[in-house]
Parts: structure tokens; C-alpha cells; sequence
């Protein structure tokens, strides 16, 4: 029992520290929620995120590869792309088609729930937000590597599971936080036209910090 107490310890530590930033980015996408991005993009996007940084920290719990710092932070080039991408079509209009749809599967039955599920999954809003987690995630991966690093299957399951939760979790607080007045009076004043910028900022400092600049040269 020590044990288990052990490992879920170290895992939701490891989870707070290396994700303490993306509260920030999830406050961010949950000012965006409109017709055409909602929050089942973000939640489904967040975990799909996080399931490709778990899976790409497993050579950890192998012993295998380990991948350069360098070229992680090459990961930081996504959140750029999509920046620039959301400063140029910033003044173009929501396709009227796409909006009536989302609006159709959000008043369904709940028998049409699933197929709604699906396309939220399936949508490239979801990509989106999976993407800035993934490219955000080079602290995530340096640290999980080690961290699965001679841990048995039971550890590693526990730590993984434990992960999964805290994600919910992280959507959950931040979604509340964008609940709150005050907040969400600020963030959807002056939130929606930073996203760009917070975004190119973020992709520049994960390329800094891991010194993929230094490829450059």
C-alpha cells in the first residue's frame, strides 16, 4: 500500500509541475468556445495531446531512446504555425453551414450524442488543440521519460492512469476559472485577440529553452 501511495504521489507531482502552464493555454481555448469550437474539442483534444506525449515517454519504462532535447524542441513550430495561421484568417467570416450543424448535433437527442462525440473527435479544432499540447509537452516528455524509467507494469499503470485523471481534472479548473466573472469578462474582452501572439510566444520559448536553435548553426 506504501508503495502504490508512493507512485500516485510522484505522478500527480510530476503532472502539477509540468503542467502548470497549460492552465493558461486551456483558460485561452475555453474563451474561444463559440458555435464552432467547443469545449468537447478542447477535452478531446487535451487528452489526445497528452496520450501522444505519454506514448512518446515510454522508451522510458523500456529503457530505449531517449530523444535529444534539441529535436524536442522542434515540437514548438506547431503552436507558430497555428498563430500565424489564426492572425490571417482572423477577418474572415464562420462558414453559416458549419455553425447550423454544430448547433444541430447540440440540441440532439441523446441517441445522436455519440455521432456528435465522433465528429468532435474528428474535427480539426480538436487537432488543434492536441497539437499545442503535444508541443507544449517538452518539459512533460523530459521528465516522464526518467520518471517511467524502472518502474514495473502496475507502477506505470498507476502513474498513467493517474495522468489521465488529472487531465479532466486540469479541463475541469480550467473551464471553472473561465466561469467566473470577472475572469471571463477579461479573457473574452482581451483573450481571443492574444491567442495568436500567447501561441508564436509559446512555440519561440519551447524552441529557446530546448536549444533547437542551435541546429541552426
Amino acid at each position: 500500500m506504501s508503495e502504490f501511495i508512493t507512485v500516485l504521489t510522484g505522478g500527480l507531482i510530476a503532472f502539477v509541475v509540468t503542467n502548470l502552464d497549460d492552465i493558461i493555454i486551456l483558460l485561452l481555448f475555453f474563451s474561444q468556445v463559440d458555435a464552432n469550437f467547443r469545449r468537447r474539442h478542447i477535452v478531446i483534444g487535451q487528452y489526445l495531446g497528452f496520450v501522444v506525449l505519454i506514448l512518446a515517454s515510454l522508451p522510458g519504462y523500456f529503457g530505449g531512446l531517449v530523444v535529444p532535447q534539441e529535436w524536442i524542441g522542434l515540437l514548438g513550430v506547431l503552436p507558430i504555425a497555428i498563430g500565424f495561421k489564426q492572425l490571417l484568417d482572423r477577418g474572415s467570416e464562420n462558414d453559416d453551414q458549419v455553425q447550423m450543424v454544430n448547433l444541430h448535433f447540440e440540441r440532439s437527442s441523446s441517441s445522436n450524442r455519440v455521432t456528435s462525440f465522433l465528429l468532435g473527435a474528428l474535427s480539426p479544432q480538436t487537432y488543434k488543440v492536441a497539437a499545442v499540447t503535444i508541443a507544449n509537452g517538452g518539459d512533460n516528455i523530459s521528465i516522464y521519460i526518467p520518471l517511467f524509467a524502472g518502474t514495473n507494469f502496475t507502477s506505470l499503470s498507476t502513474i498513467v492512469g493517474t495522468f489521465l485523471v488529472m487531465v479532466g481534472v486540469w479541463c475541469s479548473i480550467a473551464y471553472l476559472l473561465t466561469r467566473h466573472p470577472t475572469i471571463a469578462r477579461v479573457l473574452t474582452r482581451y483573450g481571443k485577440p492574444l491567442v495568436p501572439f500567447v501561441l508564436i510566444a509559446l512555440g519561440l520559448f519551447i524552441m529557446y529553452e530546448r536549444g533547437t536553435f542551435s541546429l541552426l548553426r
